[in-house]
């Protein structure tokens, strides 16, 4: 494999078959621009503590292959007319001159909590570019590498939020319950993910949390967390590289919550240390 960040790193033999066989089938040039993101995080992660996944073919699996398994889950969500958005910022029209085209629909509203090197936010931004995705990374390295990263694969429907998840979750303005679905994988405990994710969805949009072998554990622990933010348990998704918790938001979550910076980690909800 070519670890040229400029080529990009070429998959393996398998993997189109593997990502095909849950449902998800690429578009000209999409398998290209995973493997150049890729080939981009390893090299960055050489000098930016990224990901402890050094190898290109695990990474392959378990970042590529691992983000896309949030597609299917995704797209479900698009089929819902009520999610339809449009993008803002339409420009001015000067007089005289022809009105420009309507910008592209927005199917769906997507905030990833502790984006960290982009995973799931950038495979997905790359294959869904109906999708309007915000990712929210605390560490200023990280941010500046996804903001280059989102640059040179020209991704016009990302965007990267250098601040920490809790503020952002008080933000009434322009980030508190204005999503149609919040994502995270690799952020902690899922009572961790409620707090910071739930308060980021509109009522009935979707958290969804990249979980392993303990999500059945982390699932009853998260009851009393759950409650509190205004959330429901609707299933978890058995995939090729883990397991997807899926989440509605059925009440609006109080003002107190997300608590304090940090507060979340340190003393998750309902959760009772061992």
């Amino acid at each position: 494999m070519t670890s040229d960040a400029q080529t990009g790193l070429v998959p393996p033999p398998d993997f189109v078959e593997r990502v095909r066989a849950f449902g998800v089938e690429f578009e000209p040039g999409d398998v290209e621009r995973l493997g150049r993101f890729l080939g981009m995080l390893l090299e960055a992660n050489k000098v930016t503590n990224l990901t402890a996944i050094t190898d290109p073919e695990q990474a392959w699996t378990k970042h590529i292959l691992d983000a896309l398994t949030l597609v299917p889950v995704l797209a479900t969500l698009m089929t819902d007319e009520s999610t339809k958005r449009r993008i803002d910022g339409d420009a001015p029209i000067k007089p005289g001159s022809t009105p420009p085209p309507p910008p592209p629909p927005a199917l769906l509203s997507v905030i990833d909590i502790g984006s960290g090197g982009g995973v799931p936010a950038i495979p997905l931004a790359i294959v869904m570019p109906d999708v309007r995705f915000t990712m929210v990374e605390a560490t200023g390295k990280k941010a500046e590498f996804l903001d280059r990263t989102i640059s040179e694969l020209g991704l016009m429907n990302a965007r990267v939020i250098l601040e920490r998840a809790e503020q952002v979750g008080q933000d009434h303005r322009e980030h508190r319950e204005k999503y149609d679905a919040a994502i995270a994988r690799a952020l902690g405990h899922l009572a961790i993910v409620v707090e910071l994710c739930g308060p980021l969805v509109r009522p009935h949009g979707v958290v969804v949390a990249v979980k392993g072998a303990k999500a059945a554990v982390e699932v009853e622990e998260s009851a009393k967390a759950m409650g509190l933010i205004g959330l429901r348990y609707v299933e978890t998704v058995a995939t090729p590289t883990g397991q997807l918790v899926l989440m509605e938001k059925t009440t609006r979550t109080p003002r107190t919550y997300p608590r304090r910076d940090g507060e979340p980690s340190r003393v998750p909800l309902g959760v009772v240390r061992k």
